[in-house]
């Protein structure tokens, strides 16, 4: 079976570098496992590696598709498992909770596409009520899993529903693994964590977020992912630059809580607290669990 390093971890946690390093220690290429960096022009808002921080090493599935392609879990775990069904060991870098199980797990995915047109239907509803939509047609809904602001989730669930005529789950869930995995989660003490993430952001607004997502927005491109669809509101003279800024590092904040809460439950993963002043330490510790592992 072949085998498979996934490491995963809230924005600002060291997972570029700890990842360039496991890669030169085990000669691998980084399989981007990031839903925004795989495109292109998306670049300070997905926290996208430079040429200079992936120090020589390859990385697969960034800067492949255009603004306006579609990208979803199916096209990732197609794409992701090409890559790892050629090698013997695989490193797999960033990523939410529901690809890389799709990717590590035998789903079969039936629902054809993502229609892009399909979310003008219920364009005039808000999160909340589009939530309460959903729960209409499927009570069984696992609000810990699908969170309701999670717009483009739950319209996917909704589209899936109205598609299949069944429950929001598109694929067929598998017990058994594909690949021999070993998952490790890069974690921070909350306080710590948090004043990172503000730091992040500051520092993207000051390298360019502002214009990178203002040329998306002139060209009718609004992704809607952290970082982008926070400053749609700002564009349209609805809301501050300092709101708009305040709400992306909120919703960084909330999406770190969910994905540690994801990878507790839902996966068997290592978690592992960064040493932030000396970072060599935490790469010693996970490359001493990897080399028992991999014996």
């Amino acid at each position: 079976m072949k085998r498979v390093i996934v490491l995963v971890g809230p924005t600002a946690v060291g997972k570029t570098k700890i990842s360039i390093e496991l890669a030169k220690k085990y000669n691998l290429d980084v399989i981007s496992g990031d839903s925004v960096a795989v495109y292109k022009r998306l670049d300070i808002g997905s926290a996208k590696p430079t040429k200079e921080e992936m120090d020589g090493v390859k990385h697969h599935l960034i800067d492949v598709l255009e603004p306006n392609e579609q990208f979803d879990v199916a096209t990732f775990q197609r794409m992701a498992r090409e890559i790892i069904d050629k090698n013997e060991l695989s490193l797999i870098c960033g990523g939410t909770g529901l690809y890389v199980q799709s990717v590590l797990f035998n789903y079969e995915f039936k629902a054809q596409k993502r229609d892009n047109d399909y979310s003008l239907k219920y364009k005039d509803l808000s999160n909340s009520e589009l939530f309460e939509l959903l729960l209409k047609k499927d009570p069984n809904i696992d609000k810990e899993k699908l969170h309701p602001n999670n717009r483009k989730r739950v319209l996917r669930a909704l589209e899936v529903m109205d598609e299949l005529h069944e429950s929001i789950h598109s694929f067929n869930k598998k017990k058994e693994a594909l690949y021999d995995y070993f998952i490790i989660y890069l974690n921070l003490d909350r306080e710590t964590l948090y004043e990172r993430i503000n730091k992040r952001v500051d520092i993207m607004v000051k390298d360019g977020l502002i214009d990178e997502v203002k040329a998306l927005y002139d060209d009718g491109i609004y992704p809607h992912a952290i970082g982008y669809q926070e400053l749609v509101p700002y564009f349209k003279g609805e809301i501050s630059l300092d709101s708009a800024i305040e709400e992306i590092k909120k919703n960084t904040r909330h999406l770190a809580k969910r994905q540690e809460t994801w990878f507790k439950n839902q996966m068997d993963s290592h978690f592992y607290n960064v040493d932030i002043n000396n970072i060599n330490n935490t790469i010693n510790e996970i490359e001493n669990d990897l080399d028992r592992w991999l014996k």
